[in-house]
């Protein structure tokens, strides 16, 4: 079972990283956190695993609009 997670969470990290490259720039800056959503989400991926991490990105997520000051907020 340890291959398969680890192949789903390099799968997951290499599909943000893919976003990052080539959707994020095209959309522009939009993100008030810092470090930015996608980049929040890849490094939560790769400390917690799939499942915690995706968890994570999606709670990050859910915090990021106009009416959220935003800030500094790193992986836990």
């Amino acid at each position: 079972m340890p291959g398969i997670n680890k192949i789903i969470t390099g799968t997951l990290a290499l599909c943000i990283r893919a976003y990052q490259a080539c959707v994020s720039p095209l959309l522009g800056p939009s993100c008030r956190f810092y470090p930015t959503c996608s980049e929040y989400s890849r490094q939560a991926v790769l400390k917690h695993g799939a499942i915690k991490g995706l968890w994570l990105s999606v709670k990050r997520l859910g915090r990021c609009h106009p009416f959220h000051p935003g800030g500094f907020d790193p992986v836990p």
